[in-house]
């Protein structure tokens, strides 16, 4: 999940060459992949993306986005209608269209990891402040900056967010969100990682130093493996784009998989081919090149 701040784009990098397995599903990360910074899907993708499910290849968005956020892809769910949200902690039915989405499969954050996250978290890196997002509620500390798309339902100290009777104590937790206004990103991730342990699963999506944590276990890999496994989808027969570290895991499992030309370097070194920047179309350029082969 990205703040609203655009992403630098890289220059031009040649792509690897398509594997002969036949794809029969697209797994696409949003921003910084099928999204233009200005959060746009261009006339070129929507074309791609249509002109994958008509020669009968599935797309799955797969993104750290809640579900609210998913009305700017929801014109464009063909058959299925699914999402993975949340880095993996949930799978939405978008037929429905904005706010009116439905929870399919959940993967949540247990509260006792998240109060542990959030103890060892400030411990090592004092400053920490934290949001928490759960299936329909957002909450977050009074010292959280304002990076979203929405105002708050409540300003509480984490603790009380997550407290056994705090506020939406029957929903379940998909993340926590910590933002730390003065570390590198990059150190910052490696530092929380190494703190939370296998308490939970923490990556990380925004140019700055903000990071997502769900439950143990649950990443983009995770979710979209168990989606294929119940279509019999075999990951050679899966094609995967990303941009940043939350897709690392998504992208060294898909049979084939595709760093964006605006990528963080891990997601480079994870992928086995690459594509032109967000900005230049690259998914559809890839999916044009796939279906092309296809004859």
């Amino acid at each position: 999940m990205r703040e609203n701040d655009p992403v630098t784009s890289a220059t031009r990098q040649p792509e690897t060459s398509a594997l002969a397995t036949p794809p029969r599903l697209i797994a696409t990360d949003l921003d910084g992949t099928l999204l233009r910074d200005d959060k746009s899907v261009s006339p070129r993708t929507v074309a791609a993306l249509a002109a994958a499910e008509e020669a009968g290849i599935a797309v799955f968005f797969v993104t750290g986005r809640p579900a609210r956020w998913m009305d700017v892809v929801s014109d464009h769910v063909h058959g299925h209608g699914l999402a993975i949200c949340g880095n993996g902690a949930a799978v939405v039915d978008l037929h429905g269209g904005p706010g009116a989405h439905r929870f399919v499969k959940v993967r949540e954050l247990a509260r006792e990891n998240a109060l542990d996250a959030v103890r060892l978290l400030r411990d090592a890196a004092p400053g920490t402040v934290y949001a928490v997002e759960q299936t329909y509620g957002f909450h977050q500390e009074p010292a959280y900056p304002k990076l979203h798309l929405e105002t708050p339902d409540r300003l509480l100290p984490a603790e009380r967010i997550l407290a056994a009777d705090g506020p939406g104590s029957g929903e379940p937790v998909l993340k926590i969100l910590a933002y730390h206004p003065d570390m590198d990103p990059d150190a910052f991730l490696t530092l929380a990682r190494l703190a939370v342990g296998d308490r939970a699963t923490v990556t990380r999506s925004s140019p700055s130093a903000l990071l997502e944590i769900s439950g143990p276990g649950v990443s983009k890999a995770s979710m979209l493996a168990l989606e294929c496994a119940e279509r019999g989808i075999s990951r050679e027969e899966v094609v995967a784009f990303g941009d940043m570290p939350n897709d690392v895991e998504m992208l060294t499992w898909a049979g084939r998989s595709y760093a964006m030309g605006n990528a963080h370097p891990d997601v480079i070194a994870a992928a086995s081919g690459r594509t032109v920047a967000n900005n230049e179309d690259g998914v559809a350029v890839v999916i044009e090149r796939l279906l092309a082969a296809r004859g």
